[in-house]
């Protein structure tokens, strides 16, 4: 696994425990009491760091490699899910996956960035920045949710949309303004998980859900901190203080009312026990499905834009 620089004094003591378990198998001593002990020190560690983590450092634990990603949340908690391909106008887009599947035998329709595991595939899902086909396609299968009535499912984990100059001769802004008018106007349950970094208006453009739901160490921005250390101090070298100032973790998001609700990741984040982390975020999705349920098209519409219009308003005046 790799180690964040924070984390290195907890690194050391799981070395350990791998040198003790490594010793143990060849000379079969019990060691169970020097392992358990050591496996204490541990996680008390990770309890003092991961207890106190500043923007930065939440910054970097949302970036993780070995985050459970998009596609890792549908195969764990998807039945018979059945991927669509395309925008029915240009192209295939990568970095946006979505189908249709079951989430506890409710169907829906199931979407979100992909970052990819490996250079192969981080190159094929373009490092979960999508381009407007893929937020067309986003608007297409929103369109066929609410055409059969079934519920979206969105997971958030983009740096931002792609920067490039083909993306923005196809119309990248339109593209990503259509999704969220989109998202604001079809009359079915949209229930948004942010589960790594959710960068600007390309997590946006599928994230304007009825309950939006973030990981305890998930970030949310209107713009990376090294993007805004580079406007503000002409310097990437202060995004920590950037990260402290945009206001992006978890906690900042709820008190401002931008999320509804914080999903607890286990201890020293997700990409230590990913399948529990899994398991977690689809409880708590599927309890936002079963609440949202019993409202009629109207009233989603009307709650939705009414939640949206609202934010920003607190504490003015």
């Amino acid at each position: 696994m790799q180690t964040l620089e924070f984390e290195k004094s907890v690194a050391e003591l799981e070395a350990k425990i791998d040198e003790l378990r490594h010793i143990a198998d060849g000379e079969r001593v019990n060691i169970a009491d020097e392992v358990a002990r050591l496996q204490e020190k541990v996680d008390k560690q990770l309890r003092h760091i991961y207890g106190r983590l500043t923007p930065a450092q939440k910054v970097q634990v949302a970036r993780h490699p070995e985050r459970p990603h998009c596609l890792d949340y549908i195969a764990a908690l998807v039945e018979d899910f059945t991927p669509l391909a395309g925008d029915r106008a240009f192209a295939e887009d990568q970095a946006i996956v979505g189908g249709l599947g079951r989430i506890k035998d409710q169907a829906c329709v199931i979407m979100g960035q992909e970052r990819g595991h490996d250079t192969e595939s981080r190159i094929r899902h373009n490092f979960g920045m999508a381009k407007p086909e893929g937020y067309r396609k986003a608007q297409r299968l929103m369109h066929l949710a609410d055409r059969f009535s079934l519920p979206v499912v969105t997971f958030i984990d983009t740096a931002g949309a792609f920067p490039g100059v083909d993306a923005e001769a196809r119309g990248q802004a339109e593209a990503i303004a259509r999704s969220i008018e989109t998202c604001l106007s079809i009359g079915v349950p949209i229930v948004t998980c942010i589960i790594g970094e959710g960068g600007s208006g390309g997590a946006i453009a599928i994230a304007t859900g009825d309950r939006v739901l973030m990981l305890e160490h998930a970030i949310y921005s209107v713009i990376s901190p090294e993007g805004c250390a580079s406007i503000l101090w002409r310097n990437a070298a202060h995004a920590p203080e950037a990260a402290a100032a945009l206001k992006i973790t978890a906690q900042d998001m709820l008190q401002l009312g931008i999320v509804d609700l914080i999903i607890q990741e286990p201890l020293g984040g997700a990409h230590r026990k990913p399948e529990r982390m899994i398991a977690g975020a689809g409880e708590a999705i599927s309890r936002a499905l079963e609440e949202l349920s019993a409202l009629d098209s109207k009233t989603l519409i009307a709650q939705r834009q009414a939640k949206y219009l609202n934010m920003g308003k607190k504490g003015i005046g």
